[in-house]
């Protein structure tokens, strides 16, 4: 019995549906004062773009990602179907996984380090996500339409043909980049949050990124912290309580 939806399809809208699902989990969560790594002020007084307009360049650059994917199986739509009926095992499933985590890390890392460093990109394209100076779920993929194109969307696309995974494959991994990407913008600090267990690049982790003490520092993402801390751009941090409530995560001392 053939699928009414292809994996194609899904690969290339899953991680869009997903996205707007899971940020707007977090929407809801906004109430959550004890939990916020800014106050509902500070999101309102220091972020220098409204949400209105977040949202309408989140769209443009989902819109270009899913142009980009749709060419990308349509090239790469022989190799595929060729392996459709064979099941990878878990183990190669993990391999491909890992692979295209550490890709995916590698190649934002010096991308977004270079977009800091140099000052014309800075300026006329990278500023606009550092326009969001309290970071928030929804406004995780709020980039100018170039970086969206060079960071994210080349950049998964290198990870899912680098790691030879199918577009099944691809559905679950851009699914769960996705989500990884969104939490880590989400402003809150959860118990419980499995991110916070499972990986050392997280919400407060890229918070102090989007601080201008932290400017140059904490340039990895969405995964591992491997490459600040391999050239010495990782700025440790401690989360401490705030007295009107919720957290805030400072640059450690020495």
């Amino acid at each position: 019995m053939e699928n009414f939806v292809s994996d194609e399809f899904l690969g290339t809208f899953a991680p869009i549906l997903v996205y707007w699902v899971y940020s707007g989990m977090y929407v809801l969560f906004d109430s959550f004062e004890n939990y916020r790594l800014h106050s509902r002020k500070d999101e309102d007084t220091k972020n220098l773009v409204s949400k209105k307009t977040v949202v309408k360049g989140v769209l443009l650059q989902q819109a270009i990602q899913a142009f980009v994917a749709i060419l990308l199986f349509t090239v790469t739509s022989d190799d595929s179907e060729a392996s459709t009926n064979l099941q990878p095992s878990l183990i190669v499933l993990a391999r491909q996984f890992l692979i295209a985590m550490l890709i995916l890390d590698t190649w934002q890392y010096f991308m977004h380090r270079y977009m800091h460093h140099n000052k014309f990109l800075y300026r006329h394209i990278h500023s606009q996500h550092h326009r969001l100076v309290v970071p928030y779920a929804f406004g995780a993929l709020y980039n100018h339409p170039l970086e969206g194109l060079l960071l994210d969307t080349i950049g998964g696309a290198l990870s899912f043909l680098l790691s030879g995974m199918s577009p099944r494959a691809s559905i679950f991994f851009f699914s769960f980049a996705t989500i990884k990407t969104v939490d880590d913008h989400c402003g809150l600090w959860l118990p419980g949050n499995l991110f916070h267990v499972l990986f050392r690049n997280n919400s407060a982790y890229h918070d102090i990124h989007h601080q201008l003490y932290g400017n140059k520092y904490n340039f990895s993402q969405p995964f591992f912290v491997t490459w600040d801390k391999i050239l010495g751009t990782y700025m440790p941090y401690s989360l401490e309580k705030r007295i009107d409530g919720g957290f805030e995560a400072r640059p450690a001392k020495d």
